[in-house]
């Protein structure tokens, strides 16, 4: 069991692990050893996970998240399968965290008096100046 919040806890069940060939430093050990790790975490059908929560998941997660909702997050910034493992582990843990915490609602407001007198005296002082780039007409036309 994987504790995100007091109230949000993923089983290890509903996470899948598949290790792979990495890429990078290594030498000879990247050919033989699968060290990286390829996290997969059903997002939009985990049953643990509260509805907003899951919906904000899948916001937040963008171009990880395949069209049926599978979270697929690859780690291969370490040498050693364990260390691999942990990072991807974390990572998931790290956006479900992001996901728990419900954006701050927006309230109306309006410009106030002074924001709108420095928005004219600017939009008159570029007129002035556009103005002033035109060329002159002559009083004998």
């Amino acid at each position: 069991m994987i504790r995100i919040t007091p109230r949000i806890s993923v089983p290890e069940s509903e996470i899948r692990l598949e290790f792979v060939r990495s890429s990078g430093p290594g030498g000879q050990n990247v050919n033989k050893v699968a060290t990286a790790v390829e996290l997969r975490f059903d997002a939009a059908n985990s049953p643990s996970l509260p509805p907003e929560v899951r919906s904000r998941l899948i916001k937040i997660a963008g171009r990880r998240v395949t069209s049926e909702g599978v979270l697929i997050i690859e780690a291969r910034r370490f040498r050693t399968q364990e260390k691999n493992r942990g990072d991807a582990i974390d990572r998931l843990t790290v956006l479900i965290m992001k996901a728990a915490v419900e954006p701050a609602k927006r309230r109306k407001t309006r410009p106030t008096f002074q924001s709108k007198e420095e928005r004219i005296k600017r939009k008159k002082r570029r007129s002035r100046i556009k103005e002033l780039r035109k060329p002159l007409s002559s009083a004998a036309d």
